[in-house]
C-alpha cells in the first residue's frame, strides 16, 4: 500500500501580529519590509503568476488606482513566485500591449517582489497546498504605520479581487483609528458610524438622551460623520 506523503504546513500571521520581516529584490530595487514603510500604511498582496490574465487585470487596476491609495498614506507592494526578469518582461507587456476596461499604457511603478524560493510566500502563508502548492493564492495583508497586520483577505486563484473594496477597507480602518468609532456593513465615507456599546448603565442612559447620537437600543448607537470630515482628515487635503 502506497504511503501518503506528509503535506507541508504553511502558517500565516494573524490580525494584530507584527508583520513578518523580510528583505527582498523587487522591480523597484531591494525592499526591507515592513521597515521601509514605517509611518505609512501598506498593502502587501500576492498573485499566482506573471503572464496570466486575471493577474494582469488586477495589476492594471491597482496601478490605475495607485495615486488614490498613495493619497490615503498607503503604499502597494506585490509578490509572486516568479523571477525578476519575468516580472520586468510582464510589466513591460502590460504597458505596451494590454488594454482592459479602457485602461491602457498602464505603467506599474510599485514594487513587485521576486520570490522564486517562496521564502516570503511561506512566511505569510500565501501557499495553500489544496489550492496549488507551487503558486501563491491571492492574499492581501493590510499593515498599519506601526508595522501591525490589521486585516487579511484571501482569494482563490480563479477569483479576481474587488479593488474598490480594498480601498473601502483601508479608509474604514483609518476612520476607526482617527475617530474612535466602528463602521457598519457596507459603510462608505459619509455614512453613519457606530459607537462602541456602553460600558455602564449610566453611560447607556446618557447616550439614549444625547440628541447627536441615534440609539435604536442601548447596544446599537450610531452618529453622523460627514464625508468631508473623514476624507479631509485621512487624505490630509
Amino acid at each position: 500500500m502506497e504511503e501518503k506523503k506528509e503535506q507541508e504546513v504553511f502558517s500565516m500571521p494573524r490580525i494584530g501580529d507584527p508583520a513578518p520581516e523580510f528583505k527582498a529584490v523587487t522591480t523597484q530595487g531591494e525592499v526591507n519590509f515592513p521597515g521601509d514603510y514605517k509611518g505609512k500604511w501598506s498593502i502587501l498582496f500576492s498573485h499566482p503568476a506573471d503572464f496570466t490574465p486575471v493577474c494582469t487585470s488586477e495589476f492594471m487596476t491597482f496601478a490605475h488606482m495607485e495615486e488614490k491609495f498613495n493619497e490615503a498614506n498607503c503604499q502597494l507592494i506585490g509578490l509572486s513566485i516568479d523571477g525578476l526578469y519575468s516580472h520586468i518582461a510582464w510589466l513591460r507587456t502590460i504597458k505596451e500591449k494590454i488594454e482592459y476596461k479602457g485602461m491602457k499604457d498602464i505603467e506599474v511603478t510599485f514594487p513587485l517582489i521576486e520570490d522564486i524560493k517562496m521564502d516570503v510566500a511561506k512566511k505569510y502563508g500565501m501557499i495553500q497546498p489544496n489550492e496549488d502548492n507551487t503558486k501563491a493564492v491571492r492574499a492581501v495583508f493590510f499593515v498599519d504605520p506601526k508595522g501591525i497586520i490589521r486585516a487579511i483577505i484571501y482569494y482563490p486563484l480563479s477569483l479576481g479581487r474587488n479593488f474598490d473594496e480594498l480601498y473601502r477597507a483601508l479608509i474604514a480602518m483609518q476612520t476607526s483609528d482617527e475617530f474612535g468609532v466602528a463602521t457598519p456593513a457596507d459603510w462608505q465615507p459619509g455614512d453613519d458610524v457606530i459607537i462602541s456599546p456602553a460600558g455602564s448603565c449610566g453611560t447607556a442612559q446618557e447616550r439614549m438622551e444625547d440628541s447627536d447620537i441615534d440609539c435604536k437600543d442601548w447596544f446599537f448607537c450610531t452618529k453622523k460623520l460627514d464625508k468631508d470630515t473623514v476624507l479631509n482628515k485621512i487624505l490630509k487635503k
